[in-house]
């Protein structure tokens, strides 16, 4: 075999690998956003696909047991639940407390608990707008004025 048919065996053997690779990296790391009657709704192997789950925590529900974290969210639009359990490498975030908006991102098992390998969480009181009136408007230039 000439030297030019050899290096193109080899650098279609390497494309070919690194496309294989890339197909089934993008396949394995995707992620689809459900909410949490969307999610209850799935059924088949979509209903144990790897997903991101969003809803408001429930009061009272979260629930520490050592690393395990227990706690339920909520779908408000339709009242749905679901039962969560968080047991991952990262620490809580502050902001993950009751009445927050947590989004889970793990797979539903067979029983109806999420397993979620990482939670992002939002508190609605850090985010809303400031609607106390009456408070005295802070000059933007508080040097002294030299009269």
């Amino acid at each position: 075999m000439k030297t030019y048919a050899k290096f193109a065996v080899l650098v279609v053997g390497i494309l070919g690998t690194l496309a294989w690779l890339a197909a089934s990296g993008i396949n394995e790391s995707k992620t689809y956003y459900k909410t949490v009657a969307e999610l209850q709704a799935l059924e088949g192997d979509d209903a144990h696909k790897r997903v991101r789950v969003t809803g408001d925590v429930v009061p009272g529900s979260i629930k520490r047991d050592g690393a395990l974290v227990h706690f339920q969210i909520c779908d408000k639009e339709t009242n749905s639940f679901l039962n969560v359990t968080y047991m991952g490498k990262d620490p809580l975030p502050d902001t993950f407390r009751d009445e927050a908006q947590a989004m889970a991102d793990g797979k539903l098992s067979e029983d109806g608990t999420f397993h979620a390998s990482a939670i992002a969480a939002k508190c609605p009181s850090k985010y809303e707008a400031d609607t106390s009136k009456g408070k005295a408007e802070q000059p933007l230039n508080t040097k002294p004025s030299s009269i």
